[in-house]
């Protein structure tokens, strides 16, 4: 795997990761469990490791696309980081929670708008 624009999966999982918590911040209603904004110094070691991978096949798809990825919609580019989020919950658990695999459909809209945020927060940071 690339890790694309000379990006570690360190800065990519803390971009993933910032861009998150700034999501949820802007689109979850009311105030957000503490795990859902713990700072990157305190998120879990697995979760670090799917964020920089989510990140680096995001990137990936950008530079393979010739910049044409920009053109999805938004919902597009939010089922892109949920469906990638999904495989990795895969690849760290063996019997993922059901809320770490749902389908697209069944996310809070708070949670898709989130996922669309860090796709064009990559997408920006790649620019």
């Amino acid at each position: 795997m690339t890790e694309g624009m000379g990006m570690s999966q360190t800065e990519g999982g803390r971009l993933f990761r910032e861009a998150w918590i700034a999501g949820v911040r802007r689109h979850f209603p009311g105030e957000p469990k503490p795990g859902y904004v713990t700072p990157w110094e305190d998120t879990p070691q697995w979760e670090r490791e799917a964020a920089g991978a989510v990140c680096a096949q995001v990137r990936q798809f950008l530079e393979l696309s010739g910049g044409h990825g920009s053109r999805l919609t938004r919902e597009q580019k939010g089922r892109f980081v949920a469906t990638c989020w999904i495989a990795q919950m895969y690849r760290h658990f063996e019997d993922p929670k059901p809320g770490y695999v749902a389908d697209w459909e069944d996310l809070p809209g708070w949670q898709q708008e989130t996922d669309a945020d860090i796709f064009e927060a990559i997408e920006k940071d790649m620019s």
